[in-house]
């Protein structure tokens, strides 16, 4: 399976924010737990809306949540 050109530091600010679940992020940005599961593991890009969405809950901007990869570009 094909990897996406970015990475994300969801993980990390989910334990640092209470050790927040997949499930709750999910129900803050109106996406399922699986799809956070999957944006975590590089599975599954987000729209840009719920990019954002997700920086914004960790009071993050979306360059300190998510890192583009342009090694491979």
């Amino acid at each position: 399976m094909a990897r996406f050109p970015f990475s994300n530091e969801i993980r990390t600010l989910r334990f640092l924010a209470g050790e927040m679940t997949q499930g709750d992020l999910g129900d803050m940005v109106g996406v399922t737990r699986q799809t956070i599961a999957a944006i975590e593991q590089g599975k599954y890009s987000p729209s840009l809306e719920v990019a954002f969405r997700i920086a914004r809950v960790f009071d993050k901007p979306l360059e300190a949540v998510f890192q583009w990869d342009d090694a491979g570009a």
